[in-house]
């Protein structure tokens, strides 16, 4: 059975985008593969976090895991920093990386642009990342189309551990899901829908109340000539609830265009309100009744020993390639 491994920032709301683009295809990758789905905060403090809100955020988004569908009988939930392997292969991987490399990705650019003191973790967290992949022998990575920079990062140090230490990594091949993989901002469906976006009208919170996702939907942006078609050219904005219909519904975009032959945006928005509150509703039961209970903490011990077991053995892979410390068997 070939491993998963997809990792996400505990850095606030998980939006609609996120589980469409990635969560909601974890349910069905659990039948098929050995996943292991970790919440990186280690990442996450490569910019300024504030200790409770991290916390709160990291637990957080461990309960939104288990609520839309991830089963801990099937694979493997954990928080990066209970488990140590991820630093140690972290650092391996940072003297494998070089500094050229590092300062041409997007994020170290778009992150420090302007700024006047930049944490050097931001400019090495490849590494980081990398490691988090390359511990569990991962074959496949999911991502979004945006990631894939990411992704060729890790290959480019795991080929080049393996050539010049020892051939020890498994080189990941890139996921991206077929169909709902980008969702658009309401607001501006040119853009990603982003939880940093100012506009708290742009996107939809997992965790929002369900008058709040219907006035969203209701005002979301599409265009004056009121025909429900899919053209994301000419149409981005009707084309993204489209997308966003299609995918919980269920039903191709061919059968939702012929439910709104002869009827406008308002029907056509209102009933995707529906869908949306119907589809969230049972994962926000879900999520509350984890973050009450002690079955949270008792899924993430288990899931920090697995993934502590499997990343440990790989860290004395390493070392033993560079040489570090005395050979271990």
């Amino acid at each position: 059975m070939k491993t998963i491994f997809s990792g996400i920032q505990p850095s606030g709301t998980i939006t609609l985008g996120n589980y469409i683009g990635a969560m909601r295809q974890f349910v069905d990758l659990q039948e098929e593969y050995n996943c292991f789905f970790c919440i990186v905060d280690q990442h996450a403090i490569t910019v300024p976090q504030e200790r409770l809100t991290l916390r709160q955020n990291t637990k957080s988004l461990a309960a939104m895991y288990l609520a839309v569908g991830i089963d801990p009988s099937k694979s493997t939930v954990f928080i990066q920093s209970e488990v140590p392997a991820h630093a140690q292969a972290g650092w391996m991987l940072q003297c494998t990386a070089y500094i050229g490399e590092l300062e041409r990705m997007t994020q170290f650019k778009d992150k420090s642009h302007g700024k006047e003191a930049v944490s050097a973790g931001l400019l090495t967290y490849p590494p980081l990342m990398s490691a988090d992949i390359l511990l569990y022998k991962t074959d496949l990575v999911p991502v979004g189309e945006d990631q894939k920079q990411h992704l060729e990062i890790t290959r480019d140090l795991a080929d080049r551990f393996n050539k010049k230490f020892n051939d020890i990594f498994t080189i990941p091949e890139v996921r991206i899901p077929k169909a709902g993989a980008r969702v658009m901002s309401l607001q501006d469906p040119l853009k990603k829908m982003s939880k940093s976006d100012p506009n708290q009208k742009a996107f939809i919170s997992m965790l929002d109340d369900p008058r709040k996702i219907v006035k969203k939907i209701k005002s979301a942006v599409t265009d004056s000539e009121g025909v429900v078609k899919y053209d994301k050219e000419n149409k981005p904005g009707i084309s993204n609830l489209l997308s966003i219909y299609s995918v919980l519904s269920d039903k191709s975009i061919e059968e939702i265009e012929e439910m709104y032959e002869g009827k406008g945006y308002g029907d056509f928005k209102g009933d995707l309100a529906e869908v949306v509150v119907g589809h969230i509703k049972p994962i926000q039961d879900r999520y509350h009744a984890l973050m009450e209970s002690t079955e949270l903490d008792e899924i993430l011990d288990q899931g920090a020993t697995k993934a502590n077991f499997v990343a440990s053995k790989m860290v004395k892979k390493m070392e033993n390639a560079m040489g570090l410390g005395r050979k271990r068997k």
